[in-house]
């Protein structure tokens, strides 16, 4: 049995090669070098795939200890960028890891580079860079950068001795997606669960089937539009990992204390909130959600059901997704007993039933079982830079009529109700068969999980995610 996994297992990794080549890694080198450096994973996990995707050991080996080298000599911190400024001066040169945003100054037409931890601006860059490397335009990437320093007195009034020689993205410069999509058709369904979930830090072999679909469905928000998803659950269990620490296109606000300038518009300076910057807002504790604006809650659910709101004179659009997680401190049953499944909400949100109905998926944590070392992978899995960028490009392309091809939605189902259903399995299509191949029974799997029941099932509601309760018929 155990050669036979050995095979599979090896199987998987050849696929992997072929198809996706300097885009995987293995997840416990991850681990080892996360705990000694304070850098992004997303930054760690593409220096791991460029060194360390042999199979050889002493490579790899040899890799991790380059990784950690160029980490010790390169990477910058924000309480370090003098000592770094000091040093290029003094030496004319000096290699930098740093985020780079790059914007178009059209007083001057030329483009100028902004450093996030070094706190450098209006550094001219050639327009190379941008025009290769679109990602630089759009919130910036982590690069690393040869700098060169050269102080010339004629030019002391009008420009900067520092330049930039050269510039090499260590985040995915640019998603193909079409590749993507060319190489999940190698793998079965199964496997490409089983790669997404390695993906996310998660081994498979460890985990039911239910529970597997259940951390899939955590991903719906990065990778639908204006998606609401609540998940309220034992501690210990991940809940705000994935928005925290695998997608640099999410964030998670802590604390729950917050205002209606930070997260929707800002009036006073007319710049838009996380809503408009992020693909993903995550409230961690939900029971602390507190909004020091009177109209807050309200500007919410405005947003929530339409993707817009209004603020002054004008209406704002924004595509970011909303989650809310939370801990559960007693039994489900206790709670259905004495309270709702909403409890842990402060009252202005869980009792008013105009909030609850803009929520598209209540995911039950109560099922996902406390993470223990085991259920943590070492083998291969994308890199999270990777991951975070196909599924950012995947956001554009839309499946929620992927249901009208072979079933056809109850009469019980409400507007909002059918705008779930869809927005769910179109969100797991996405991420199971981003290239658009999929049988009726594959879909018929994905509404079961969504909380519909199709008439195979003799319409009983097997499994709870989607708030929607109605049945899809053949």
């Amino acid at each position: 049995m155990i050669d036979e996994n050995l095979d599979v297992l090896e199987e998987m990794h050849q696929k992997l090669r072929a198809h996706f080549a300097g885009k995987i890694v293995r997840k416990d080198l991850t681990k080892k070098i996360k705990e000694g450096a304070n850098v992004p994973v997303y930054v760690l996990e593409y220096l791991l795939g460029m060194y360390c995707s042999s199979q050889d050991e002493e490579e790899i080996s040899a890799g991790v200890e380059n990784v950690k080298k160029i980490l010790a000599d390169n990477f910058v911190r924000p309480d370090e960028a003098q000592k770094i400024l000091s040093i290029l001066r003094q030496r004319g040169s000096y290699t930098v890891i740093d985020k780079i945003t790059v914007n178009l100054n059209i007083r001057e037409d030329c483009y100028q580079a902004e450093f996030s931890n070094l706190g450098l601006k209006a550094i001219p860059i050639s327009e190379e860079y941008p025009t290769q490397y679109d990602r630089l335009l759009c919130g910036g990437i982590w690069c690393i950068v040869q700098l060169d320093y050269e102080y010339i007195e004629e030019d002391k009034k009008n420009g900067t001795p520092i330049s930039i020689r050269k510039l090499d993205p260590i985040q995915m410069p640019h998603v193909d997606i079409d590749e993507l999509k060319d190489g999940r058709k190698a793998f079965t369904q199964e496997e490409w669960m089983d790669l997404m979930l390695r993906s996310i830090g998660m081994e498979p072999s460890t985990l039911e089937p239910r529970v597997k679909w259940l951390l899939i469905a955590r991903m719906l928000p990065l990778v639908e539009n204006n998606f609401n998803l609540c998940e309220l659950g034992p501690r210990s269990t991940g809940k705000s990992h994935l928005y925290k620490e695998i997608s640099p296109n999410s964030i998670l606000v802590s604390g729950g204390q917050t205002t209606v300038a930070n997260l929707f518009y800002n009036m006073g300076r007319k710049s838009i909130g996380l809503v408009g910057l992020w693909d993903c807002v995550a409230f961690d504790e939900v029971a602390g959600i507190n909004f020091k604006d009177k109209d807050g809650i309200q500007i919410m659910k405005d947003y929530m059901a339409s993707g817009s709101f209004a603020r002054g004179k004008e209406e704002k659009a924004a595509s970011a997704s909303m989650v809310f997680v939370g801990n559960i401190n007693q039994s489900v049953d206790v709670m259905l007993k004495t309270s709702s499944l909403f409890d842990p909400f402060p009252p202005e949100m869980g009792t008013d039933t105009a909030f609850l109905d803009r929520i598209h998926c209540y995911l039950p944590g109560w099922e996902v079982p406390k993470f223990r070392p085991e259920h943590f992978t070492n083998d291969y899995g994308f890199i999270t830079d990777y991951l975070a960028g196909f599924v950012r490009e995947l956001r554009k392309e839309q499946y929620g009529d992927a249901i009208d091809k072979y079933f056809r939605l109850g009469k019980n189902l409400n507007q909002r109700d059918t705008i779930a259903v869809r927005k769910m399995v179109g969100g797991f299509i996405k991420l199971l068969y981003p290239d658009g191949i999929y049988t009726k029974e594959q879909l018929e799997e994905i509404l079961i999980i969504s909380g519909i029941s199709t008439k195979e099932q003799g319409g009983r509601n097997l499994l709870f995610i989607s708030l929607g309760n109605g049945v899809a018929r053949a």
